[in-house]
């Protein structure tokens, strides 16, 4: 009798595109076994960062084999709600919040439009809560998910948080993962460099994030779905 193994699908930054997502998954028709991998930045520049985050909780309420790690979208987002919430006045003037003008040029208007407010404290705690506890990286038996990547200059490279939110530049040490590979999003790369990487068992990470938001810009715009035991990649063009 042959045993049917799980699928384990690997999922980057959907920044908000809950309907692509959505027909990803009906592509993909994940069974009960299967296992869902998301590698964080769910918020900001897409037209419904609070409905992608409401279907990912549902998802996980329904009894979804879901796990998500934390982007640095999501760090912004709760770095900026708590200063919000720390804020003073003097003279009648308020404080100005420089990580939440930071956090609006980089997306987060789209996400504060989505909670229907111009005032960031007024997001829910709930959803807040939601990102603040979210994984910042996940051990596998071949491969390490991370949203950026590590810092190989440290002797413990799962020490460095702000670089598995933020790093754009690292080479791998396979020493330091055990000898797996890491499978990351944050930087949009062209679907055919992804498809590249995973073709060879020469590279020691791959960047799976294709830019679901990146319009006019051949070979970029979609939403991928990576099966690791497979190495099958899927690819929903952006409908939202």
């Amino acid at each position: 009798m042959t045993i049917k193994m799980p699928k384990q699908w690997v999922i980057p930054d959907i920044h908000g595109y809950v309907k692509t997502l959505k027909a990803l998954l009906d592509q993909i028709r994940p069974a009960k076994e299967d296992e869902l991998y998301f590698l964080g930045d769910y918020i900001d520049r897409g037209p419904d960062s609070k409905g992608l985050i409401d279907f990912l909780m549902q998802m996980k309420k329904s009894g979804v084999k879901a796990r998500f790690l934390k982007g640095n979208h999501e760090d912004y987002l709760v770095q900026a709600w708590e200063d919000e919430q720390n804020l003073k006045s003097f003279l009648g003037f308020k404080q100005k919040n420089r990580k939440k003008a930071e956090w609006l040029a980089v997306g987060g208007k789209e996400t504060l439009k989505s909670f229907g407010t111009k005032n960031l404290a007024h997001i829910p705690f709930e959803y807040i809560d939601w990102m603040r506890n979210l994984e910042y990286y996940i051990i596998l038996e071949k491969f390490i998910l991370v949203h950026a990547g590590f810092n190989f200059d440290k002797e413990d490279i799962f020490e460095d948080r702000d670089a598995m939110l933020w790093c754009r530049e690292f080479e791998v040490d396979l020493k330091k993962t055990g000898g797996r590979r890491l499978i990351h999003g944050h930087v949009p790369v062209s679907h055919e460099f992804i498809d590249h990487c995973i073709r060879k068992d020469t590279y020691t990470f791959f960047d799976i994030d294709n830019g679901v938001y990146v319009k006019n810009k051949n070979g970029f715009g979609n939403l991928t779905a990576f099966e690791m035991n497979s190495n099958t990649l899927i690819v929903q063009p952006c409908i939202d």
